[in-house]
């Protein structure tokens, strides 16, 4: 039986892929300007912010009976990553789209995972 995708699992997933993206592209960031961006708590949490995404929208793409779950630590994550983003350095554009992407995904997380 084929795997239906509502309009809103389509849009977590998207949110999703765009947070991996951007945790990524800001971790990258961090290490180049280096200092209290480059700390290690820091660069891990984008890491693992950009890992738990991808692995939520797999399960949502896959129709795993999971994604419930995966999408409630995602959401945790993406919190926990924005709020990290915001204390390292609010002034810089790159850190707070970082942080406007994760909560716009833990929004979306929050949702599928109810």
């Amino acid at each position: 039986m084929p795997h239906h995708l509502s309009q809103e699992m389509r849009q977590c997933i998207q949110h999703c892929s765009d947070c991996h993206n951007v945790c990524l592209e800001t971790a990258v960031h961090c290490l180049e300007l280096g200092g209290t961006h480059a700390e290690a708590r820091h660069i891990t949490l984008l890491l693992n912010c950009a890992e738990i995404c991808a692995t939520s929208a797999d399960f949502m793409l896959t129709g795993s009976g999971l994604h419930g779950r995966t999408c409630a630590v995602c959401a945790e994550v993406c919190e926990r990553c924005a709020e990290s983003c915001e204390r390292v350095d609010p002034n810089d554009e790159t850190m707070r789209r970082c942080a406007e992407t994760c909560r716009q995904c833990a929004q979306s997380c929050r949702q599928m995972a109810a």
